[in-house]
């Protein structure tokens, strides 16, 4: 399958007032990626991989980004984690046996 374009349009005085602090118009394309891969990883939109896939970054950078910008890798709610644990606890068990 092919890619896709999406394309940014800002006002030319904004994008000079970027440009001037440094901003190229790849870094500006880099920084949107990351923080819509972001914004769809937190609101569960995507997936860890697929995220960290639209961001550019490797899975593991990506988590990095994620802890730098205070979003947790895991968001178990308590019927989540009550399941995890009970499903650890069968598996143990078995082992056992």
């Amino acid at each position: 399958m092919g890619n896709v374009q999406a394309v940014i349009d800002l006002p030319e005085e904004l994008y000079l007032s970027l440009s001037a602090s440094g901003l190229t118009k790849e870094k500006i394309a880099g920084e949107s990626r990351k923080l819509l891969a972001l914004k769809c990883f937190k609101e569960k939109v995507l997936s860890l991989g697929r995220a960290s896939e639209l961001s550019g970054l490797s899975k593991w950078d990506f988590i990095e980004y994620l802890s730098d910008n205070g979003v947790p890798v895991i968001d178990y709610d308590q019927a989540e984690m009550k399941r995890d644990f009970e499903t650890a606890d069968k598996l143990s068990k078995r082992l056992k046996k």
